[in-house]
């Protein structure tokens, strides 16, 4: 990460000087002066005067050539809360916008709330509520926390971690959501310096002894797009190179399960250009002089991101036969590809005067995160909720879907048709029937891709089923389905919530009439918080508490029961054996011990259970087990041959289920077969492969075959199906590797 600039006092004001007004510079000097005099007494926890804070977070907001507004509000943003000034004090001096900023800043540390991670969820919704108010307030907020992580190093590491995560969590998606890249990548590296500093220190140690080598290869090919590009005879054309970010290798390791050494686009090529047709001649002549790569290549100047960005992207087979990442756009595009939303309300110094912040004009604020947040504001119960749909909705991955008029429209990954539906309107939500995709009939749980056509059919008689709250992802939808069923007739309420429940009841195999007396009912809606029985049927009608969670309650003594007496006659049937029951330890040390302490038998954790050596099984993957003479119960993968066996020789079969399908511990057994040429180096490709992503290996043999090819067989251990589907793709990905199979003995 490249190292950053500590600005002084005066570095700040001879910054902002450059591109302000003479009058409003002053008016900077009087705000620094006064949080200056302001904060004089106080030191941060780095031993450091605190004014050095506001100058710091007044330095990055002057960076991004922030207006005079904004820039006060960086040098006074913790006045109100750290310092006896008010928000009154503030508004006289230095008028209303700017207070209004610094209250939409400061946290509400004088309220009492029930724990602290709703406190947090709180100031967070009264952040975003202000951001939708005034875009200004989230950049100083950005500006702050920006600088917080710059020197995070001072706090304790449990409030590291705090921080960090809460910054990976909302912070760094927002800079981003509002296009802000130049924060966004220092943000989420900085984070991943404290969460995961081994990881961090690797990838940055390992891009340095590689530094040289990158260089010289962009270098090359920057040398050869400029001559490729020299018959265009193009105006102001810049081209140069640009690193990629630790996050970003440390994301692209861990989600495709690459080593460093398998990540060959370290770096990526930039070419800015004057006007959007000399990008598209750009891209043709680096397409003719290289062969671009498959399904690569994005245009986002024809669909631009939901904040504004807008580049072509494609990635090519540069020079030396190596993937090259080329981004090709505008200067202007570039602006707001670095500086996001702050470049449209950045101070407009040709214009004589500040530019005010108008979030309704749509020709300047184009982000419909705004509106976002007030919706959510207006369907969420409380602050954590409301703060769940935010990082839900509007800060997940985002898929891109057209009307079939052409309009665009954003959802969360994941969303269907009905989602779009209540994205376009309310009223067009609960009138739905079907949607067609490309032109086809689709089912309403179709998940949309970007690209996709979607046409929604409507009927004016239409109305919502109860069943489209398990078929919306968006809490915008859910929402407004739960508001459509909360407004019917409470009596229609209550017995649409009895018959779900009914047929909740009859799907799992009990008898509605044995569950639901009316003292079984009052019992259950006393343990769930409500006044009586028919308030939680109504609440089941309106969709506010799943059918399947009150059926649960409903029947838990019932299940009880049940797993006693099956538990009584596996007993049985294991001493008829003349077999002795070991009981398992419940402690979690024990567990950890225990090679198979986090199988489930049916309900039942007093029993000897063992994992097949067969077959070694991992958590995550299917098992089943059967009744074994004199060791228990047998657990194995469902592909097993002895399971089949078992079955065959007349021996009870077992349902069996992972107490943690991520697993409990993290050294499963796993044997593993690997087939390949046999050919100088594989044993050591297949052990360096292995031992960079588990430290448990057990046994490695190796032989070559009469048909001149090798076969490794392999014991180590794992968590669970997910590191070892990570380590299969990994020996899969060697040279000469043809094939990797988990073994039966």
């Amino acid at each position: 990460m490249a190292k950053t600039k500590k600005y002084s006092g005066q570095e700040v004001l001879d910054m902002v000087s450059h591109y302000m007004t003479e009058s409003d510079a002053l008016k900077v000097k009087a705000a620094y002066e006064w949080a200056a005099d302001l904060h004089k007494a106080q030191l941060r926890k780095s031993g450091e005067p605190y004014i050095i804070h506001p100058i710091q977070v007044a330095g990055i907001l002057a960076e991004l050539r922030m207006d005079t507004a904004t820039v006060i509000s960086g040098y006074l943003h913790d006045v109100v809360e750290d310092t006896t000034a008010t928000l009154a004090d503030v508004e006289d001096k230095f008028g209303t916008t700017i207070a209004q900023i610094i209250d939409g800043v400061t946290k509400i540390s004088k309220i009492q709330y029930q724990n602290s991670q709703e406190q947090l969820a709180e100031n967070h919704r009264k952040l975003l509520l202000a951001m939708s108010k005034d875009i200004r307030v989230i950049i100083v907020k950005l500006a702050d926390r920006l600088h917080n992580m710059r020197t995070l190093g001072a706090l304790r590491e449990e409030k590291r971690r705090r921080i960090a995560n809460e910054t990976l969590d909302i912070y760094a998606p927002l800079a981003d959501r509002l296009g802000i890249s130049t924060i966004k990548w220092e943000l989420e590296d900085l984070s991943l310096s404290y969460l995961d500093p081994d990881k961090y220190h690797s990838i940055a140690s390992q891009m340095n002894m590689k530094r040289d080598e990158r260089i010289r290869y962009v270098e090359e090919a920057v040398r050869e797009i400029n001559d490729t590009i020299k018959d265009l005879e193009l105006d102001n054309v810049s081209v140069y190179g640009r690193p990629k970010h630790i996050y970003s290798i440390y994301r692209k390791m861990t989600d495709k399960h690459k080593a460093f050494e398998e990540i060959y686009d370290l770096s990526a090529v930039r070419v800015l250009t004057d006007t959007i047709p000399d990008t598209y001649a750009v891209l043709g002549a680096i397409h003719s002089q290289w062969m671009p790569l498959p399904g690569r290549f994005k245009d986002y100047i024809a669909l631009p991101k939901a904040n504004g960005y807008q580049s072509l992207h494609t990635t090519v087979i540069g020079p030396g036969g190596r993937p090259l990442e080329v981004q090709i756009r505008t200067h202007h595009m570039h602006e707001v590809a670095e500086y996001g939303v702050a470049a449209h309300w950045a101070y407009k110094k040709n214009k004589g005067s500040n530019k005010e912040v108008k979030v309704v004009d749509k020709n300047e604020q184009t982000l419909n995160v705004i509106q976002g947040i007030l919706e959510l504001q207006e369907d969420a119960k409380n602050a954590e909720d409301f703060m769940d749909g935010v990082q839900g909705d509007l800060f997940s991955d985002r898929v891109y879907a057209f009307t079939p008029k052409g309009d665009v429209f954003e959802l969360a990954k994941g969303a269907g048709p009905l989602d779009m539906a209540f994205s376009i309107h309310t009223n067009v939500g609960i009138k739905t029937t079907g949607a067609k995709v490309n032109g086809r009939i689709v089912p309403l749980d179709y998940k949309i891709k970007t690209g996709d056509i979607i046409e929604i059919i409507t009927s004016a008689t239409a109305k919502p089923s109860r069943d489209w709250l398990d078929l919306v992802s968006t809490r915008r939808a859910r929402n407004k389905i739960k508001q459509y069923f909360k407004q019917l007739n409470r009596n229609d309420n209550i017995e649409a919530g009895r018959e779900l429940l009914l047929r909740n009841l009859r799907e799992t195999g009990f008898d509605p009439n044995q569950v639901m007396t009316t003292d079984k009912l009052t019992q259950t809606a006393e343990t769930l918080h409500y006044h009586a029985y028919d308030d939680m049927l109504a609440a089941i009608g309106y969709g506010d508490v799943a059918a399947p969670g009150v059926a649960n309650k409903l029947t838990e003594e019932i299940r009880e029961a049940q797993q006693a007496a099956q538990t009584a006659e596996l007993q049985r049937e294991l001493l008829e054996e003349g077999h002795e029951i070991k009981r398992v330890e419940t402690a979690l040390t024990q567990r950890q011990k225990a090679s198979a302490d986090d199988i489930v038998i049916a309900g039942v954790d007093n029993l000897l259970v063992r994992l097949g050596r067969c077959c070694t099984p991992v958590p995550g993957d299917p098992v089943k087990g059967y009744i074994t003479k004199g060791r228990g119960i047998s657990v194995h993968r469902l592909g097993c041959p002895n399971i089949r066996a078992a079955e065959i020789q007349g021996q009870r079969l077992v349902d069996v289920q992972w107490e943690d399908e991520s697993g409990l511990k993290p050294n499963y057994d796993a044997d593993l077969t690997v087939h390949g040429e046999n050919r100088n180096g594989l044993l050591n490709d297949v052990l360096r492969s292995i031992n960079s992503r588990t430290r448990y290996v057990n046994s490695v043999n190796g032989h070559a075959t009469k048909n001149g090819m090798a076969q490794v067989s392999l014991s180590i251990g794992v968590k669970n199906t997910e590191q070892l589907t990570a380590i299969m793709d990994a020996l899969n990905n060697l040279p000469a590797v043809y094939d990797v199979e988990r073994t039966f003995h």
